[in-house]
């Protein structure tokens, strides 16, 4: 089993004011694990940029200008409560979009047989529109319109076991039978959407979690919901957004998960990847806030990947 691993110094250029829970330092714990010698075997490559073309696949010109806009020479601005740009945030999400785009390219042409990106900004609250939640552009919503456009995949499943639903990428696809977009996430929580009567053109599966779920609940809302709905599709690439703030000790929501969880959950997307896509599988980061419990879950999650 090859696996990739996107990187890049940028990541951890994008600034934040003190006290924001999506700060440089996540990176920095993800790389730092990823460079221990148990990861020796891991293809490494640095992103690359993206272009306006790949952006507009999923975001109209009129976001991507905003962005640009708003992109500080000095200083930070704020979109939103949230959603905060220093002077490197526009570069580096561009990368994240590169980078997820690179991993697509080498999984579909035999360069590796599965990948992880690790890369801030997160991107699955990106709407077409506008940006929001941490997020600028959806990297894993791109990554499957590239699969699309330059490669011929027909199917593409997007599974999101960040806590909180993507919004923005179950906003992209919503009318769209090409791509699947299955979530488990905590309801109620940020941002709001995700029940399960929220169906699209019946490509969206979400499976939410009640407050203080945790791996039982977790693994049930795969079985029922996520694993049938993978099965019925028969996806040619699976895209997981990996959030991993659904662990026990993440500060932003209130679910039970720890590492053994998150390996079952990447270990049933390998197998329903190999049943269907030839193994191909590309994983990117999303969220996960408290530093040792996203080591730790990239850690294993990463091992799986490498068939470990």
């Amino acid at each position: 089993m090859t696996t990739l691993l996107i990187h890049h110094p940028i990541f951890a250029q994008h600034l934040v004011p003190f006290g924001h829970p999506e700060r440089p330092e996540r990176i920095v714990a993800v790389e730092t694990v990823l460079a221990e010698a148990r990861f020796d075997a891991l293809i490494r490559r640095q992103a690359t940029m993206t272009d306006a073309e790949t952006i507009l696949t999923c975001h109209p010109l009129a976001h991507l200008d905003a962005m640009r806009t708003a992109s500080p020479s000095e200083g930070m601005v704020r979109l939103d409560a949230d959603t905060i740009m220093s002077p490197k945030t526009l570069e580096a999400a561009l990368i994240a979009v590169g980078g997820a785009c690179d991993a697509v390219d080498a999984v579909l042409t035999g360069v590796a047989d599965n990948a992880f990106c690790a890369m801030r900004p997160p991107g699955h609250h990106a709407e077409p529109t506008h940006a929001m939640g941490f997020c600028f552009f959806n990297q894993a919503a791109i990554a499957a319109r590239h699969a699309q456009s330059k490669h011929g995949i027909g199917r593409v499943a997007i599974v999101d076991f960040d806590v909180h639903h993507g919004n923005g990428t179950q906003a992209i696809f919503w009318d769209d039978p090409s791509v699947l977009y299955a979530s488990t996430h905590q309801m109620p929580l940020y941002p709001g959407t995700g029940a399960a009567s929220e169906t699209g053109a019946g490509n969206i599966v979400n499976a939410p979690l009640p407050p203080g779920a945790g791996g039982e609940e977790f693994r049930e809302a795969f079985e029922d919901r996520i694993l049938p709905a993978l099965d019925r599709f028969a996806p040619e690439l699976v895209i997981v957004s990996a959030g991993f703030d659904a662990h026990e000790r993440d500060p932003l929501a209130s679910l039970e998960l720890i590492e053994a969880d998150f390996a079952w959950a990447t270990a049933v997307l390998m197998e329903r990847a190999d049943r269907f896509a030839g193994g191909r599988l590309v994983s990117v980061l999303e969220g996960g806030y408290d530093l040792k419990a996203l080591a730790g879950s990239v850690a294993v999650h990463v091992e799986t990947l490498m068939g470990r």
